[in-house]
């Protein structure tokens, strides 16, 4: 049976490529559309609308996570501490999922004060595991 920390490793790999699969479909339809050409599309989407640039920050707000927290968690299994990050394993994946789907709806003031709220849970779970896999590491 897999860990929580395994489970919720592969969800935000998963949600990432989601993500990304997500863009790169709404770009190839508006390619084939005729909208927009092949080769005009800026690195983050400043030529079309809103939602693709927010689509593009809630994409790579993930890709620059993964490396932390999924780093995390991968050295929490390769160690055999998995136990460190089982426990707030899922709330780490639901306050990403969260982040995400609020920097898609909207970037309203309270909408990006309730995504910093998402990540700001996310930053402290990885501060937490962060310690406790150094204390239980070096012991």
């Amino acid at each position: 049976m897999s860990s929580p920390t395994i489970i919720t490793l592969v969800g935000f790999i998963a949600w990432s490529m989601f993500l990304l699969v997500l863009m790169e479909s709404i770009r190839s339809k508006m390619v084939l559309a005729g909208e927009v050409a092949p080769n005009g599309f800026n690195p983050e989407n400043s030529n079309l609308s809103p939602f693709m640039q927010r689509l593009t920050r809630a994409y790579a707000n993930c890709i620059e996570g993964l490396p932390i927290f999924g780093g995390l968690m991968a050295a929490a299994v390769v160690t055999s501490n998995a136990h460190v990050t089982d426990q707030l394993a899922y709330v780490f994946l639901g306050a990403r999922l969260v982040q995400s789907l609020i920097h898609l709806a909207s970037l309203s003031p309270v909408a990006v004060t309730m995504r910093f709220s998402a990540f700001a849970v996310q930053m402290g779970i990885g501060v937490y595991w962060c310690y406790k896999l150094l204390a239980v590491l070096v012991s």
